[in-house]
């Protein structure tokens, strides 16, 4: 299999995450549980992984909270700063981990859209929305869906000048581009572990620079004898039991990732990304999503083709991608490519230059059969 789907989990694992998750489920116990060995030992892996998080998003360990995804960490902070009517600021490019979660608080969300790869225009919108009175201005990093590397720098001295909240969403960027707390001075910064950072799924961060809500209560293995949760991090937001495997395998993945180095595997996801481009353009079917401002994922659609037909017949050459809306319909609707959606090609760090070469070989021998002459249909 070529896999090229790293933008929903990213596969292969470095083996020194398998080995660590599976030697963690038969020797360590719960953290801040117990007394024994297994339990200590637990407590110190997760405060060893805290440390690996705040050394490489330059955030102070005790603000960093483990979560079980993006999506988890995305809630609590969206959900401690808005409320019925507050007034929210978005890109056009948020995932439905930020969408869905804002329309259930029943924000006043208003959506900064720009055109696609266009950051000025992105950054005009957002100058014009962040107006006094502003509860939260919430930016992805990257996008899922197109590869767009917004100008989340930017986008944060705009907060900081008007004193508004900034929720990061890191889901693409994390462990393939830098991502700062302290220098963007964000609010929060959620991000999944088993993507960019070679961790198992069920794994993540939330980077806390502002009072947090919970979003459940439980034990801690702290204060017990009182009722109401504890008032410090990371025990207020880590109710219940840890995932002491995903973290062990987490914390094994971003010491692969430092090893390697977090510019190398950007500069090498970009590279390939561009490669893939002009291939795609050489196909005359193809329309290709392409910018200046791209990290390593790439979309496109074929002519007068359905994209998830077509995809699922790639995944039957052995070609591992992803079609459809990729759960962020608002990036498809600012980008026009609501009603058909989009294939998307994710890059990672052990992809090669042939797995490009390789989708677009078997593309066009697929393009070329005569049962694909269907029309394009509502591929969401």
């Amino acid at each position: 299999m070529i896999y090229l789907d790293n933008g929903a989990t990213s596969l292969p694992k470095p083996r020194s995450v398998i080995d660590a998750a599976a030697w963690s489920i038969g020797h360590l116990a719960s953290p801040g549980r117990g007394s024994s060995g297994a339990s200590e030992e637990a407590e110190n892996l997760l405060y060893e992984l805290r440390i690996a998080a705040g050394k490489m998003f330059s955030c102070p360990p005790q603000q960093v909270v483990l979560t079980s995804s993006a999506t988890h960490g995305l809630n609590i902070a969206l959900k401690s700063l808005a409320g019925p009517g507050d007034r929210v600021v978005i890109s056009g490019m948020e995932h439905n981990a930020v969408v869905r979660p804002l329309f259930s608080t029943g924000a006043d969300v208003q959506v900064a859209r720009g055109h696609l790869f266009d950051s000025k225009k992105l950054l005009e919108d957002f100058d014009r929305l962040l107006k006094p009175g502003t509860s939260a201005c919430v930016v992805t990093h990257v996008s899922n869906v197109f590869g767009w590397i917004l100008p989340v720098e930017e986008i944060a001295v705009l907060c900081r000048m008007r004193g508004i909240p900034l929720v990061v969403d890191a889901s693409q960027s994390a462990g393939s581009l830098e991502v700062n707390m302290e220098a963007l001075g964000a609010a929060f910064i959620a991000m999944p572990g088993h993507k960019g950072l070679l961790g198992p799924q069920g794994t993540g961060f939330l980077l806390c620079g502002y009072p947090a809500k919970t979003l459940m209560e439980g034990g801690t293995g702290s204060l017990s004898a009182q009722r109401e949760m504890p008032d410090f991090l990371p025990d207020r937001l880590e109710s219940g039991t840890h995932n002491v495997p995903g973290a062990a395998g987490l914390l094994a993945g971003m010491r692969y990732l430092r090893s390697v180095g977090i510019r190398t595997v950007s500069e090498k996801e970009k590279e390939l990304c561009e490669v893939l481009v002009r291939q795609l353009k050489t196909i005359p079917e193809v329309e290709v999503f392409y910018g200046e401002d791209q990290a390593g994922t790439v979309s496109f659609r074929v002519r007068n083709r359905d994209c998830v037909l077509l995809a699922t017949r790639l995944a039957e050459q052995g070609i591992a991608l992803r079609a459809g809306l990729h759960c962020a319909p608002l990036a498809h609707e600012t980008a026009g490519t609501l009603e058909t959606g989009t294939i998307r090609a994710s890059f990672g760090p052990f992809n090669t230059r042939q797995d490009g070469k390789e989708l677009c070989r078997r593309l066009e021998i697929i393009l070329e059969r005569p049962e694909f002459e269907e029309a394009v249909t509502d591929c969401r």
